[in-house]
């Protein structure tokens, strides 16, 4: 079943989770459209290779004008329509950078398949349930709704000060009437009467003013409680899902409804502002003792200055934290020399804004001095924001291309820090601008989450390490010293995000059976306890027992094996993976002779081994474990024609296939069959007069038996065969084909 169909079966829940996923950028009429097709490409290469990406565009104009050709038929007039708009809109915003097209579709795939293994997961770990309670529907229809509330009440005191207006053009008429009339004219009963309707007037007058200063204070004290408690407690909640996303949780959403309830408090603050600048005009007209807007005028606009310039603080973020294109789920991890990308955004949309305001990015603008390490920022650093490049029509600037270059100390304050010190090191990136608006020149500052810059790849695990455990141990956005004493982090948390790795990097979480047996590794204890804290230093920085590695390098290396070479093994569920040696022979143990299962190997980094059960002459039950394959092997041949292929040599010198059923009872070509990159036994022959004048070989892996056990063992089961012996063996089985095969004795692992 497709991916895509897989989604169409999900719960509400998750199909809301979906819908976030797909705008502007990735139309999801074109996903739908086109799924087995988007499906099938390579877009994760087409990264860092432009023709290729070209040619994926290209490609996938051409599906969309063979759709519309389809549909124009039909005479569907509305899909016709839209059908176009899309394809204009997918050539102009990806014609001249069409590997951002590849970066944004291998994104949403990424991201359904996350909420796939999401969906698939028994029980949400606690992170997860706690951003689904802050991402709670109710609550942010209440925030818009107070914010356009807020906006109502700001228009109807409009209406208010526009009636004072014609209120005291009449009384100023009526009074520079009454003083033009003679002297000896003032007595007379009628204007007696004109004096007391003015007198009547201005008592209006100051009670209207008075009326319109306190409507103006409740609205500002109403904006004051809704600033400092429901907005920012939702932009530090979107925030907080910002950091979780970048390590791998859910997709973080709702920038749009904070950036709608930010634009409306900020028009309402300045149409205060000019509604105070209007009763101070009014006032300059007409004055006297006790003038309500002489005595509140000042103070209130002064809360009015004060709540603009918090607002337009709040609203300057990064949508996009700094990510190197190369590693698009290693986020915060930069390199030196490569260019990585960051997208700003002004959660204020005024149109008088647009490409007004220019951002300067700088790095260690504020260093701190735990680290003898210094950068500056090579590219284009400047950008003026605007609202044309985004795909919603948002106020933001992308930087696209800087890069991060490091300064060469001085002889005096050369550090000597090694790598794991290099990954530890936080780095700051920091962003700067000024808006003047209204009379208003405003200070903008805001900055990266903490990132760690590395100087070659080999540095990148453990760096990824580091962005993993700030981002999970603290909402802080900002502390760069947090390595100088890291907190201890809650297993249950630690197993969540750990999932999160597999689910974003490789398409499918873990279930908890696999949670359970990292669990145990990282405890050292059979008997699980989810309070339990983990420290920093169990985690990346000491070898495991009896091991020469860490936690993470053993975990990122079966990532990278995953991820370059069993992936669609991983994907369809096939690989148990993360299961230890007594759980793996008490789960064989009942099962059918040649049932076999597949995980990671604990002593190999990158490693995968597989074990089967089989029945001795005596009845009893033995477990054989096959020498762990790794990338190099696996470069060589693939792993499901490994299992296809595999024989073993008994005392006999007769070969066979032990491997018959994926546990728990699954007929081993059902599992791997569409897998298999080529028909068993398919050998190419020689041909008469060959051109190469070599005879044809096949890789076949092969494993020998042995109740001797100080036979010495050989280096490699993988070994070259002739077509004509390996016919033979096929369709003979004799002895003495075999002498030419290489045993490989079975490991301990």
């Amino acid at each position: 079943m497709s991916q895509w169909n897989q989604i169409q079966q999900l719960e509400a829940k998750f199909l809301e989770q979906i819908d976030q996923i797909y705008d502007d950028k990735f139309p999801m009429e074109v996903r739908h459209l086109l799924a087995q097709w988007i499906e099938n490409q390579d877009w994760e290469s087409a990264y860092n290779n432009e023709p290729m990406a070209t040619i994926l565009l290209q490609n996938l104009l051409i599906k969309l004008d063979e759709h519309l050709d389809r549909v124009s038929q039909e005479k569907n007039l509305l899909l016709v329509h839209n059908l176009k708009r899309i394809r204009k809109m997918l050539q102009g915003k990806y014609h001249n950078n069409p590997v951002h097209v590849a970066v944004v579709v291998s994104n949403c795939l990424r991201e359904e398949r996350r909420i796939l293994a999401s969906a698939s997961m028994p029980v949400q770990g606690p992170l997860e349930k706690s951003l689904q309670n802050n991402l709670d529907s109710e609550r942010q229809r209440k925030v818009e709704h107070k914010a356009s509330t807020i906006k109502n009440s700001t228009q109807m005191t409009e209406q208010d000060v526009k009636y004072l207006e014609d209120l005291q053009e009449e009384f100023d008429f009526r009074y520079k009437t009454m003083q033009s009339i003679e002297q000896n004219e003032k007595n007379s009963a009628a204007m007696k009467q004109e004096m007391l309707m003015l007198q009547g007037i201005f008592n209006t007058l100051d009670y209207r003013r008075k009326e319109i200063l306190g409507k103006v204070e409740q609205i500002i004290k109403e904006i004051e409680g809704f600033v400092n408690n429901m907005l920012m407690e939702e932009l530090l909640d979107w925030k907080r899902r910002q950091q979780i996303a970048c390590i791998g949780g859910p997709l973080h959403s709702g920038l749009d409804q904070l950036q709608n309830c930010f634009t409306l408090l900020a028009e309402s603050l300045f149409q205060i502002k000019r509604q105070l600048e209007k009763l101070d005009e009014l006032s300059v007209k007409l004055t006297y003792d006790g003038d309500p807007i002489a005595l509140q005028k000042p103070h209130l606009l002064e809360r009015v200055n004060f709540l603009l310039y918090s607002l337009f603080q709040s609203s300057f973020i990064v949508e996009r934290q700094p990510c190197m294109p190369t590693h698009p789920q290693r986020s915060l991890v930069l390199k030196t020399l490569i260019q990585f990308t960051v997208k700003l955004r002004l959660l204020i949309k005024l149109p008088e804004l647009n490409y007004q305001i220019r951002v300067k990015a700088t790095i260690d603008k504020n260093a701190s001095t735990i680290s003898n390490r210094r950068f500056v920022l090579c590219g284009t650093h400047v950008k003026a924001m605007n609202m044309d490049e985004s795909e919603n029509g948002s106020l933001s600037v992308e930087f696209r291309h800087l890069q991060p270059k490091e300064m060469k100390a001085s002889a005096g304050n050369k550090g000597n820090e090694g790598p794991q010190m290099v990954t530890e090191e936080l780095h700051s990136i920091t962003f700067e601008t000024q808006v003047c608006l209204y009379g208003l020149t405003i200070d903008l500052e805001t900055c990266s989450l903490p990132v760690v810059m590395i100087s070659n790849v080999s540095q990148l695990p453990n760096a990824w390490a580091s962005i993993i455990w700030y981002n999970l141990s603290t909402k802080e956005s900002q502390n760069l010293t947090f390595f100088n004493n890291p907190p201890s982090v809650g297993l249950s948390q630690i197993l969540e995000v750990l999932s999160w790795q597999f689910s974003s990097y490789i398409g499918r979480g873990l279930n908890s059976d696999q949670l359970g047996m990292l669990a145990e590794k990282l405890t050292g204890q059979q008997v699980i306890y989810t309070e339990q804290h983990i420290s920093w230093s169990k985690f990346c920085k000491e070898h495991l027992p009896g091991k020469s590695f860490t936690f993470w390098v053993w975990l990122e290396a079966i990532l990278e094996l995953i991820k370059k070479h069993i992936l669609p093994l991983w994907i369809d569920g096939c690989i148990m993976g993360f299961v230890s040696k007594e759980k793996e022979r008490s789960l064989l143990k009942d099962k059918m002779p040649g049932t076999f299962l597949l995980r990671f190997s604990e002593s190999n980094l990158g490693g995968i081994t597989f074990t089967w059960v089989s029945q001795s002459e005596n009845g009893e039950m033995d477990f054989h474990s096959v020498e762990p394959y790794n990338k190099g092997r696996l470069t060589a041949l693939p792993f499901a024609d490994i299992l296809r292929d595999y024989k073993v040599i008994t005392e006999d010198n007769v070969p066979e296939n032990p491997l018959k059923y994926l546990y728990p009872d699954i007929p081993k070509d059902t599992a791997f069959g569409r897998h298999y990159s080529s028909q068993a036994s398919e050998v190419p022959r020689p041909t008469e007069g060959g051109t190469t004048g070599y005879v044809p070989s096949v890789f076949i892996p092969v494993s020998k038996i042995l109740n001797d056990s100080t036979d010495p063992p050989s280096p490699s089961d993988l070994l070259p065969m002739s077509p004509s012996v390996y016919a033979v063996l096929r369709e003979h089985l004799s002895p003495t084909v075999m002498e030419t095969a290489m045993s490989s004795p079975y490991s301990t692992d």
